[in-house]
């Protein structure tokens, strides 16, 4: 039997709550926390990823496979894109208006990485898809071991980059500035679908 290869990291069970009466608006307090929690994220999926990729040498698209490949799917399909819109379109303007040359010039380059990793992810999509729509048999093509490592070592990299040389630049905005980047992220998970 193979090993398991769960889409959800282990967690205690959630203690019982009583159910909000009325819908809760979302709300970030502080937009750092919320990026953090997505890069913890990115770590999960894209090791998730690299594991999938294992099992599947080793066994097949067997129904996990298959269930693991539609959780990575909806990561990087739903909430990533939100992840960089929310760098792309307001953290990083707003950090540029700090006027720090080198910092400029990081965001830059980090901005660059999100085109690229977009690229390397719709490789790694396609072969998800054709995993998921698989019956049990290995997916059309071979599994591309070396391109989901280099895409999940590049999500890594860029996330830890972005901890190390960006965020810490969060606290030299201002509160008014912080709150609108806050504000933009809320908007963007509220938003309606279906546009």
């Amino acid at each position: 039997m193979p090993p398991a290869i769960s889409p959800r990291p282990a967690q205690p069970p959630a203690p019982s709550r009583p159910a909000p009466r009325a819908p809760v608006t979302p709300q970030i307090d502080d937009p750092v926390e919320l990026l953090l929690a997505c890069h913890d994220k990115v770590r999960h999926f894209t090791g998730l990823s690299e594991r999938l990729a294992a099992h599947v040498t080793a066994y097949g698209a067997d129904r996990q496979a298959r269930d693991a490949a539609k959780a990575v799917l909806r990561y990087f399909e739903i909430a990533a894109p939100h992840h960089h819109a929310d760098e792309d379109e307001d953290l990083f303007p707003a950090l540029a208006g700090l006027h720090d040359p080198e910092l400029n010039a990081t965001l830059a380059a980090l901005s660059a990485q999100h085109q690229e990793l977009g690229a390397l992810w719709a490789e790694v999509a396609a072969w998800l898809r054709a995993l998921t729509d698989a019956d049990g048999t290995p997916p059309p093509q071979d599994v591309p071991l070396a391109l989901i490592a280099r895409f999940s070592a590049a999500y890594q990299a860029h996330a830890q980059r972005e901890e190390q040389a960006v965020f810490p630049h969060v606290a030299r905005l201002s509160p008014e500035a912080v709150a609108r980047v806050a504000a933009a992220m809320v908007r963007r998970r509220t938003a309606p679908t279906g546009r």
